[in-house]
């Protein structure tokens, strides 16, 4: 007689044990009725069907590849373009800090332009000059 490899519900104490049904050395069902053979009845030659899982397993590996690679590119061109823009943002602010530096060693040591500037920006004059302003 067969016995099932587990212990019996006389032995565990247990309350529930499933039932297994075997039709046949090759069948095996969990319910009573017809059961599915565990092996197929017809001879069945699975290298070419694994052979196209494999490629379709590829192609879609590769695609999913190629997706990334095209995002990756076009991040990468934003990032140019950004750089680019950066760069030159850069080169503007380097040149007016120059123009600036310039500007401010002047007026440490030039008096005539110390002057210059005084009168153009805060309208000073000398005692006994008149300023004539004129609307632009």
């Amino acid at each position: 007689m067969w016995e099932p490899p587990w212990p019996s519900a006389e032995k565990t104490h247990a309350k529930f044990t499933p039932r297994r049904y075997v039709t046949t050395e090759l069948e095996i069902s969990f319910t009573p009725g017809p059961t599915l053979p565990l092996i197929a009845a017809w001879p069945l030659n699975t290298r070419p069907l694994i052979t196209r899982l494999y490629v379709v397993l590829l192609r879609g590996l590769g695609l999913g590849a190629g997706a990334l690679l095209l995002d990756a590119r076009a991040q990468y061109k934003q990032l140019k373009q950004t750089e680019a823009i950066s760069r030159q943002r850069l080169a503007e602010a380097e040149a007016r800090l120059r123009e600036q530096k310039k500007i401010l060693e002047r007026l440490r040591t030039d008096p005539d332009y110390v002057e210059k500037v005084i009168r153009k920006r805060l309208g000073y004059a000398r005692p006994g000059e008149v300023i004539f302003l004129f609307p632009d």
